[in-house]
């Protein structure tokens, strides 16, 4: 008798908002040609990466900020802003998870507002949670992991309510996947108004850089002085560097990558409404389900058939959105589910 062997199905990862895609061929090609010298130390504070991103953004040098990540970048931020006890940091919850992680390595006082109903920061009830002691305020745009976003006129009228002193960190790491998003507002143009904002982004998400921990703020010359001494020395490796370098000279074919999940999210968001899942409109590289009932069977149901999604128990599944043979895996498994 032939001996035979179980061949595992793939296993598609849609749990972390990672690209799909591999980096691009020049992207790599700068990472082996960066290989030959992973013996020598890299920059102490990456200020040749510093120099790149203020070209590229056209910011001066002065404005530009970089860390280990977006998420880095936000810590350096708040143990630059966190000086006494009960300094506190406002959040809209549920939110990214590293918030309360990173709040609290700052030694701050954390204050989370529920979302609304329909999965949106609630900017009034966040305005209203403002007190004395309020020194950073961190809003997601698009927001994760719901992927619903803020207007311009909304957030205007967010940030003149805030009193004198309160940094708002605007987290922008999809901002790429929101370009049919009406009236978004931009970090960048917030600053340039002269608005207490950091611009936070990120090479880990449009840029499929996830894996180097590569992010940078944009902010007004005195908020950046005072972060840039929470910097960690050496924390930029030079593949890491090399990578950006590249990816900022390729931004034609990442555009076309970026316009692919956009266009698989929003299949995936129209078969699941179809299959009579409640989907919220996402301008991210995934989708939220607002599920609470059926979130543990939906997760289930993908791990069955091979697929990573991220359970909220009792609130929600959040799908990245992968290849289009991944997603039709979840989509399968959805609609069995909600055909039993």
């Amino acid at each position: 008798m032939p001996h035979t062997t179980d061949i595992p199905a793939p296993l598609h990862r849609l749990a972390l908002n990672e690209t799909p895609y591999p980096p691009l061929p020049e992207v790599r090609k700068a990472l082996a040609d960066s290989l030959a010298e992973v013996n020598r130390y890299p920059q102490f504070y990456a200020d040749d990466l510093m120099d790149v991103v203020s070209a590229w953004r056209g910011v001066p040098v002065e404005s530009v900020v970089v860390g280990s990540g977006s998420v880095g970048v936000a810590l350096q931020t708040l143990q630059a802003y966190i000086r006494e006890p009960g300094d506190q940091v406002l959040y809209a919850w549920r939110a990214f998870d590293a918030y309360p992680i990173i709040a609290d390595m700052a030694g701050a006082e954390r204050v989370e507002v529920p979302l609304t109903a329909d999965g949106e920061q609630d900017l009034a009830r966040m305005a209203a949670a403002v007190t004395d002691r309020t020194r950073v305020v961190i809003l997601c745009n698009p927001h994760n992991p719901t992927g619903t976003t803020i207007g311009r006129a909304a957030l205007d009228t967010f940030l003149a309510s805030l009193p004198d002193g309160v940094l708002v960190i605007l987290d922008e790491a999809y901002t790429e996947f929101a370009r049919d998003a009406e009236d978004l507002p931009h970090g960048l143009d917030l600053m340039r108004a002269g608005h207490p904002v950091m611009s936070l982004r990120t090479f880990s998400k449009a840029y499929g850089l996830a894996g180097l921990r590569i992010g940078y703020g944009i902010a007004a010359p005195e908020v950046v002085k005072r972060v840039r001494p929470t910097s960690v020395p050496y924390s930029i490796s030079e593949p890491a560097r090399a990578a950006v370098v590249a990816s900022i000279g390729a931004e034609a074919d990442l555009d076309r990558r970026i316009t692919t999940i956009s266009a698989e999210r929003a299949r995936v968001q129209s078969v699941l409404r179809a299959q009579g899942w409640r989907v919220l409109e996402s301008r991210a590289n995934f989708v939220w389900l607002d599920e609470p009932l059926r979130a543990g069977a939906f997760h289930a149901a993908c791990a069955d058939r091979g697929a990573q999604v991220r359970l909220y128990p009792d609130e929600g599944i959040r799908l990245t959105i992968g290849t289009a043979e991944a997603n039709d895996v979840v989509l399968a498994a959805a609609r069995d589910l909600a055909a039993g």
